[in-house]
């Protein structure tokens, strides 16, 4: 709207919160009309490596809605998942819920399984559930569970000295850029494949790179309870980590 790329019944709008009703006006962007979703459609999409997380990419890059066949509703992404990354990824046209579901203050979990370069020991992984400074800002509580070891990969580029790999699950309720692959850069356990598992409360381990499908209507239910659900866990563990944390300096001070 600042840029001047919304009009509403042929003016120009600039002001934010501006209201117009998109059943009786012409609200259009960059002079296209925007249309009233015909129904909610709700859908999982297995993302491959390979493609961006928007609906168009300016340098001509494959697009996660190049993997829609047949879906001719306006939906798009909610939340992001890198070029690089795979793993589940939630598209809609329910406005309502991608915003409840983005929204910081409701924080849905995000479940990662990432393969890092070298195997983290018990204070590189208390780091990550406690937070690390990435981008200047320190990360919030995160979940952590180391899952297997492997033998390092014939220049796999690990860290000299260091035979084995590791896979390593982490559950995380932000969404800043990148994020999983700095929190293992500060700890110097580079990510060399990250996958997302689970959004809230929806997996689909069958569900294989470039299929999706629609969710069930208990999903979408469950998913719609995900935000208020986190908003209480979310509270009660950061009361009991400042707790904790509170109760350990004054031990020190003891």
């Amino acid at each position: 709207m600042l840029d001047g790329r919304v009009s509403v019944n042929g003016v120009t709008v600039r002001e934010l919160g501006t209201k117009a009703d998109p059943a009786h006006d012409d609200i259009r962007v960059d002079g296209r009309r925007i249309k009233i979703a015909e129904r909610h459609r709700y859908l999982l999409l297995n993302k491959p490596r390979g493609y961006v997380t928007t609906r168009s990419d300016p340098q001509r890059r494959p697009t996660v809605i190049d993997l829609l066949g047949g879906v001719r509703e306006y939906v798009y992404p909610v939340g992001r998942l890198d070029f690089d990354s795979e793993g589940l990824l939630l598209l809609t046209n329910d406005g309502d819920l991608a915003a409840r579901l983005t929204h910081p203050r409701h924080g849905v979990a995000r479940v990662y399984e990432a393969r890092v370069l070298g195997v983290p020991d018990a204070h590189d992984l208390d780091r990550l559930a406690r937070g690390v400074v990435i981008d200047g800002r320190r990360t919030e509580l995160a979940e952590i569970t180391l899952l297997h070891t492997r033998p390092r990969p014939r220049g796999g580029g690990a860290p000299r000295g260091r035979e084995e790999d590791a896979t390593v699950a982490i559950t995380i309720h932000e969404g800043r850029n990148r994020q999983v692959r700095k929190m293992f850069e500060a700890i110097g356990h580079p990510v060399a494949h990250l996958k997302r598992v689970a959004i809230g409360p929806l997996r689909d381990t069958k569900l294989r790179p470039g299929q999706w499908r629609e969710l069930t209507e208990d999903e979408v239910r469950r998913l719609r309870d995900a935000p208020r659900g986190y908003a209480a866990r979310g509270d009660a563990a950061r009361a009991q980590h400042k707790g904790h944390k509170g109760h350990k300096e004054k031990s020190n001070r003891s």
